[in-house]
This record gives C-alpha cells, sequence and structure tokens, in this order.
C-alpha cells in the first residue's frame, strides 16, 4: 500500500495505491486481486474488496468502480449507481464516495483540489492518455470551479519504459498526433519503448499543473509486488488487478 506524500498532509481525504499484498486470494491471484474481470474466486476478490473498504474507511456499498473500456470517458458521480458505468474517470465533491481504479500495467491518476474539496480518478493506458482523459477531467474540474494553481495530480505506479515495448505502427500514431512525441519513445537493439509515466506528465505540464507527484514504481517489475498484464501475458496466463481508490471523510 503507497501513499501520496502531496495527499497525506490533508486529514479529510483518505486514500491509497494497493499493491498484491494482504489479501486471500491464491495461486496467480495471490493476494489482494481485486478486479472482477479476473478468473479469480469471485468471494475472495469480494473478501479483498472488504480488507480494502477497512484500510480506506468506507461502507462496500460506497465504493464507486467502473467497468473500465480504455476511453476518455468520466462522470460526476454524486451517488454511487447500481450498475456499473462505462468509462475510464469518475469526479466527485461528496464525502464518504470512494473512487476507485484497477490497474494491471496502466496508470491510476488522482487529481485533488484541496480548496474546493473535490477529488478524481483516471484508469490511464496508453489509449486513454492518447484520448487525452486526465487533460479533460482537470478542464472539467475548472469548469466546475476549481483552478489549476490549487490542484494536486499523482501519477501512481505503473510500467516502466524499459518494459513497455512497442511496435512501429505505435511510435507513428504518436508521432502523427504531433512531433514532440518522438521524446517518449527510445530505440534500442531496433526494439521500441514507451514511456507512459512521462507522457501523462507531460500533459499536465502542457495545462501548467505545477503540483504534480510521480510515484515511480515499476508494475512489471515482480519485486515490487503489483499485478501486471504484461508480465503474466508473457506466461500466457491469467492476472489480478491492483485497486487504487481515494476517498473524501
Amino acid at each position: 500500500m503507497i501513499k501520496s506524500k502531496k495527499i497525506s498532509q490533508y486529514r479529510f481525504i483518505s486514500h491509497a495505491f494497493f499493491d498484491r499484498k494482504g489479501g486471500v486470494s491464491k495461486g496467480i491471484y495471490k493476494s489482494l486481486n481485486c478486479g472482477l474481470g479476473s478468473k479469480d474466486k469471485k468471494s475472495n476478490i469480494y473478501k479483498n474488496l472488504n480488507i480494502v473498504s477497512k484500510k480506506i474507511g468506507f461502507k462496500k456499498k460506497n465504493l464507486f468502480l467502473l467497468h473500465q473500456v480504455h476511453s476518455s470517458k468520466f462522470f460526476v458521480i454524486k451517488n454511487v449507481p447500481k450498475k456499473k458505468l462505462k468509462g475510464d474517470g469518475a469526479i466527485t465533491y461528496k464525502k464518504n464516495i470512494a473512487l476507485g481504479i484497477l490497474t494491471a500495467d496502466c496508470a491510476p491518476v488522482f487529481i485533488f483540489d484541496p480548496t474546493k474539496k473535490a477529488i478524481a480518478v483516471a484508469h490511464v493506458g496508453w489509449k486513454g492518455a492518447y484520448k487525452k482523459i486526465v487533460t479533460k477531467i482537470i478542464k472539467k474540474l475548472i469548469y466546475l470551479g476549481s483552478q489549476k494553481k490549487n490542484l494536486i495530480v499523482v501519477i501512481g505506479p505503473c510500467i516502466a519504459q524499459e518494459n513497455y515495448e512497442v511496435q512501429n505502427n505505435f511510435r507513428i500514431k504518436f508521432l502523427n498526433k504531433s512531433k514532440n512525441n518522438k521524446k517518449y519513445f527510445k530505440i534500442i537493439k531496433n526494439r521500441i519503448y514507451f514511456n507512459l509515466r512521462d507522457y501523462i506528465d507531460g500533459q499536465l505540464k502542457n495545462l501548467r499543473i505545477k503540483n504534480i507527484e510521480i510515484i515511480k514504481k515499476n508494475t512489471y517489475n515482480g519485486k515490487n509486488n503489483f499485478f501486471s498484464s504484461r508480465r503474466s501475458k508473457k506466461n500466457n496466463h491469467d492476472y489480478g488487478r491492483n485497486i487504487s481508490v481515494i476517498m473524501i471523510k
């Protein structure tokens, strides 16, 4: 469980980026698998979500999770809907609603406005980053009354560039969007590697967001104890999901 140094300064916020430790799941899902989209036993996943709820301090019914689809779609939440909404981000001003994001190499991003007491989350893989989901959420917060100077943005644990190999058509897609995107790619021995973390950070800097925290934990590296889609698929098996949660108390 990792906490943001910047967000931890505020007592009315409860949050954490969880790794795979501290749960009840077995085998390849060991142990804090919170992904209902995995093939793990549902009973174990619900027990793991209960463990997370106790750590953060929310009631199970107040956990908001999305049906994540690698989009730029997000919602302003006033209460937790009975059915999961399709999208990859959420904003709330309400107390005791826990906004959660599931990841397994993609970046979980928290956005926090301590002045307006607003929180937001985003699930950011390359598709979400390409579609500028974080930028769109920030622009919505500004429309709702936030000021850029007050926003704190935290990019959570995700896959590092050294393990994020991509094909040339992937690189061309980003270069066609902007020639400036060249700096987010490295070519080593004819292999191309993409820096997801820096790409998200670059979008924040383009927005002139100054209060940024980056948690430099590589989810692909097994020593860091995170679930990793890429690492698991390399071994041809299913994978668990890491959960990241933030809530206004």
